[in-house]
């Protein structure tokens, strides 16, 4: 069966809280969903947009520094080609890639979830970083099994 989904979890684990998405990665492939590949990296890449072209979606899950709590989900449209550097290469860029390259037709999402502790060094997620992974699985898990992105809904936080 080919995988339909692309689920790539990006950051630095030995950046405490900036581990979110391998985190969420490895999450994700414990629950091992039917269609669904899923990757994690350090960083986003340009040899990224290759494997994105497979995939009829995506989704990028990252920490975000100040994004709303305890999650945000939104659609990732492709970038223009223009300039960019291979140590910052944004979900959009990867996009973009992947459409002017290979002519990828695959629908992007990112999936931030909120963290709090950047500054230090430690491979342990803050406590409020795992309540955040823990609703952003939650939320995640159905839409990835299902295939619901254009139709998902965020919960209004409590």
């Amino acid at each position: 069966m080919r995988s339909r989904v692309l689920f790539i979890g990006y950051g630095n684990p030995g950046r405490l809280d900036d581990g979110l998405g391998p985190a969420c990665a490895e999450a994700i492939e414990r629950m091992a969903i039917p269609g669904v590949t899923v990757d994690a990296d350090y960083q986003l890449s340009v040899e990224t947009a290759a494997a994105v072209a497979q995939h009829e979606y995506v989704v990028f899950a990252d920490a975000s520094v100040d994004g709303p709590e305890p999650f945000s989900f939104h659609p990732v449209h492709p970038a223009r080609q223009g300039t960019f550097s291979t140590h910052l290469v944004e979900p959009e860029d990867v996009m973009g890639m992947a459409r002017d390259l290979f002519q990828a037709k695959a629908k992007g999402y990112a999936f931030a979830i909120r963290g709090y502790a950047f500054h230090d060094f430690g491979e342990a997620l803050s406590d409020k970083a795992l309540q955040n992974l823990t609703a952003g699985l939650s939320f995640i898990a159905p839409v990835l099994q299902n295939c619901l992105f254009d139709t998902a809904v965020i919960p209004r936080a409590r």
